[in-house]
């Protein structure tokens, strides 16, 4: 799953060819197909400041505690894994001449385990198209009572599984899979209750999103203490407590349509349009038209004030943080590259396409790490009991690192280029490649800490590169093409999982080898592509700012001339 990296909801950009004096609002959607229904379907937003602070304070905590238990819980395979094994899941796949024991797999129940988990990152990550239309369409309730009710599902199917006369495990997995998205993006646009503050709210929900992965780590933990007794069945029963909790807050808690964003507020506060309504045609008193579209006019510049405290500052305040916002934009090196073109026009461009095959390689390289830790070591370090503490390394580090992770993501992409972002995820990724194909206890401790840190880096940095190439008018269509397309190409990993056990006998490294170097050749690409195309919109901005300097110094130099000829 891929976190959206925006500072707020929405954005103003400028887009090429329209007017210099012109500004066009852009709304940032989460709908990849975007707007099929008419507008008057849409719940109309909430201003922040139409909420009390108490309420809106509510929901955020509510929204964090219900993520942390469900926006991510499926990418803790590697913690349930073992337990799965113990209790024999797939068991009966294995051939008379393979051998499965409590703690080991045969070939067959390792890769029906594995496509487990491979349907469930898919669906995860395709799972974009349907909730960014159903967000946008019915509103962030809706869209949290269908994830809601999608992990009921899925916590009733794996609870029963085994009585089941088909195959309940991969269904049950896959619905836990869909409904974390369906809760996790209807709760970005809390980020608007405290503008002032929404990058923290972000960070909060993020936080909770990567941490959500550690509930199947504590879980194993209390299967173990409990002596097994605490069945799987057992727990998913337990478990069935959080969707019905998240169901409750968003009926009686959580708002019904999306919080305005600033732009939002802004536009409808400087707007004098909204002090003319379709009803006024029907009042022949001009006088008392007059007097009420007076008070709306009053109405509406209240309205600033209440904006101004919501925002927590003044004017200047406000022009410096615009004055850093641009810094920033300047300082990515790409910002605007496509921005004003059609999704169809950049889907076609070579920054689509190179970025949409670095994402596929590294989910695919993410994904099957995740999925095969233990049995990657159990064949590196040829100790089954190094491969079980390597693997309990890795299941607390995996929440853990998302978490420690988010402040230092922060700095690199608001102070770096996005050159050299892409530049040190190539090297990371290379990095994490070559610690990953060496048999050595040290390596292996060395490789989980940089891809638990890698990891979260890698999903933000690729959203904040579509926000600044594409722009936020095309970002649900093309960032969502990106991550479908990644996902779709995620089922590649099954297909690796057999050419281990089958071609290799179980060797993990000439397919790591075949990945890094495949991620090394397409990296290599999308950096030396990136890096010249940032240094030519350099110099056609500088261009740019010469030829305007240029035009208002001329009308003065004209005027001297001609005063001088007379």
């Amino acid at each position: 799953m891929s976190l959206h990296r925006v500072s707020s909801m929405s954005s103003y950009e400028h887009v090429r060819g329209s007017s210099p004096a012109r500004s066009e609002h852009r709304k940032m959607s989460f709908n990849p197909v975007g707007i099929w229904v008419p507008p008057a379907a849409k719940e109309a937003p909430v201003g922040a400041f139409e909420v009390s602070k108490t309420r809106r304070l509510v929901q955020v905590a509510a929204a964090v505690v219900y993520c942390l238990f469900a926006a991510g819980v499926v990418f803790g395979y590697a913690a349930l894994k073992p337990v799965l094994v113990h209790e024999g899941v797939y068991g009966e796949y294995c051939l008379e001449f393979s051998v499965a024991t409590e703690t080991t797999t045969c070939y067959e129940q390792e890769i029906r385990l594995n496509l487990m988990f491979t349907i469930a990152a898919v669906a995860t990550n395709v799972c974009a198209l349907p909730v960014g239309t159903v967000l946008d369409r019915y509103g962030p309730r809706v869209c949290g009572l269908v994830g809601s009710l999608f992990l009921a599902l899925g916590a009733i199917f794996f609870s029963f599984a085994a009585q089941l006369p088909f195959d309940g495990y991969i269904p049950g997995y896959l619905f836990l899979a869909l409904g974390g998205p369906f809760v996790f993006i209807s709760s970005f646009q809390l980020s608007n209750t405290f503008p002032r503050h929404s990058g923290l709210i972000l960070a909060l929900l993020t936080g909770a999103f990567d941490s959500s992965s550690a509930i199947f780590l504590f879980y194993r933990l209390i299967y173990l203490a409990s002596d097994f007794s605490f069945t799987p069945q057992r727990f998913f029963l337990v478990y069935l407590v959080v969707p019905v909790i998240i169901s409750i807050a968003q009926v009686f808690l959580m708002p019904k349509a999306s919080y305005k964003t600033v732009g939002e507020l802004v536009t409808h506060a400087e707007d004098p349009s909204n002090d003319i309504r379709p009803t006024d045609q029907h009042i022949s008193d001009e006088s008392r038209l007059a007097r009420l579209r007076e008070e709306r006019r009053q109405h509406r510049e209240s309205v600033v004030s209440e904006i101004t405290s919501l925002l927590g500052r003044n004017g200047e305040e406000g022009d410096k943080q615009a004055q850093a916002e641009e810094r920033k934009k300047q300082r990515s090196g790409v910002w605007g590259a496509l921005h004003g073109k059609s999704a169809f026009q950049q889907i076609k461009s070579p920054w689509f396409i190179l970025i949409t095959l670095f994402t596929v390689i590294q989910m695919v390289r993410i994904n099957y790490f995740v999925a095969t830790v233990r049995t990657q070591y159990e064949h590196l370090l040829s100790d089954h009991d190094k491969a079980v503490q390597v693997n309990n390394v890795f299941d607390v580090a995996l929440p853990l690192g998302g978490v420690v992770a988010i402040p230092m993501i922060g700095l690199v992409l608001d102070n770096t280029s996005t050159p050299f972002v892409l530049t040190l995820l190539v090297s990371v990724a290379t990095a994490i490649g070559i610690l990953g194909v060496l048999p050595y206890l040290w390596a292996a401790h060395a490789n989980i800490a940089l891809f638990v840190l890698y990891r979260p880096l890698y999903y933000t940095a690729v959203s904040d590169y579509a926000a600044k190439v594409f722009g936020f008018h095309t970002f649900g269509k093309v960032y969502g093409l990106i991550i479908c397309l990644a996902g779709i190409l995620n089922f590649f990993q099954s297909a690796l999982d057999a050419l281990t056990h089958k071609r290799f006998d179980g060797d993990p490294i000439p397919v790591n080898v075949m990945l890094l170097v495949v991620a090394l050749v397409v990296g290599v690409a999308l950096v030396g592509f990136v890096w010249y195309k940032s240094r030519k919109l350099g110099r056609d901005r500088l261009e740019d700012e010469a030829e305007g300097a240029t035009e208002s110094l001329m009308p003065e130099a004209n005027g001297r001339m001609v005063d001088g000829d007379r």
